[in-house]
């Protein structure tokens, strides 16, 4: 699905605007830990766990992040993921993205994690999510960074699967703060899932979903009203249905826009057509993210950064942005309170 959006560009950023941006306090909210395996840390394990992989080396692999849609981009991501065999290297691929988001001053990140991607490997449930949570529990004493965990199921797999995944989860639900959906979006409708995000409700998980990437605005009123998704992650078709973007301002159902992706992945021609702009101009609660970093050419910052010169945005408008990463959080009100004061006491001392 193409996305055609007319909107105004500046030639250079003024480089007052480019330091607020990388300064800002911001939450992340829609990034996947096995998209930020590096080139050099996928190696690394890989010899390390003697797990051979079809590129021979870190600049052959790079090469080979040339995709033309999401399927492409996946065939190598699961190549990639099969390296991750021990609590250790989930440690350690999540105190990397953690590293990298502090140095972008996200102060508060939602990872998710596919938890399939790794048992049907043989990997055990416990050995993925203790190696994520040991990190997310080091870096918040390390670097100050906090962090909570989202479940997603693979939507190309069947419901029962991910109904079985659930009942793995269950007992590591202390450390999951909510259930979404990814992969490959094509031929696989949020309604295909309706059962077992009932059941996903029914033990006290949020809800996210994956919608209006490659998939049509149909997917994403899908989401809402059979999933009861309270956030959107991409959600970029909206766009196209007047009446869906009036839902989503109404009801308050944020939307995780990932431009550096939607451009890797062709779902636009240019970053001038990712309709961040005109989400802002509706009052919908949209923010920035990275979704898979390491294979889309930027973390946060890169996102803010191209897309405010490509928007033209306006501080303000990236202002807005931060503050929307923390009102679409799944945080105590006391949490968002703290962030939001961090944020304002920000924004009255930047000079």
């Amino acid at each position: 699905m193409q996305l055609i959006i007319n909107n105004s560009t500046s030639n250079t950023m003024d480089e007052n605007l480019k330091r607020y941006i990388e300064l800002i306090p911001k939450a992340e909210l829609h990034v996947h830990i096995e998209g930020t395996f590096e080139p050099e840390l996928i190696f690394e394990i890989s010899q390390r766990n003697n797990v051979p992989l079809k590129y021979n080396s870190v600049d052959d692999l790079r090469k080979a992040y040339s995709f033309n849609n999401l399927q492409e981009f996946l065939d190598i991501y699961y190549e990639a993921a099969k390296v991750l065999l021990h609590e250790q290297d989930f440690y350690d691929l999540t105190m990397a993205y953690l590293q990298k988001a502090h140095a972008d001053n996200v102060v508060y990140t939602e990872i998710f994690f596919d938890p399939q991607t790794h048992t049907e490997r043989g990997v055990s449930f416990e050995t993925v999510i203790n190696g994520i949570t040991r990190a997310m529990t080091d870096a918040k004493a390390q670097l100050g960074i906090s962090s909570k965990l989202i479940m997603c199921f693979l939507r190309h797999l069947s419901e029962q699967s991910a109904m079985e995944t659930l009942v793995e989860a269950l007992p590591h639900k202390d450390k999951i703060i909510a259930i979404g959906l990814d992969s490959s979006e094509k031929g696989n409708p949020p309604g295909k899932f309706f059962n077992v995000f009932n059941r996903v409700r029914e033990e006290g998980f949020f809800v996210v979903c994956h919608a209006g990437e490659e998939g049509p605005a149909e997917y994403v009123w899908e989401a809402i009203d059979l999933l009861e998704a309270e956030r959107i992650d991409h959600g970029v078709a909206s766009i196209h249905d007047e009446v869906l973007m009036e839902e989503l301002r109404n009801r308050e159902i944020p939307l995780t826009v990932c431009p550096l992706s939607n451009l890797k992945l062709k779902v636009v021609n240019d970053l001038k057509q990712v309709p961040v702009k005109t989400f802002l101009e509706k009052g919908i609660l949209v923010t920035l993210n990275s979704d898979d970093p390491s294979y889309f050419g930027g973390y946060v910052n890169d996102n803010y950064l191209q897309t405010a010169e490509a928007l033209n945005l306006s501080r303000n408008d990236i202002y807005t942005l931060a503050k929307n990463s923390f009102l679409a959080s799944f945080i105590t009100e006391n949490e968002r309170d703290f962030f939001l004061e961090k944020l304002r006491k920000f924004e009255n001392s930047f000079i």
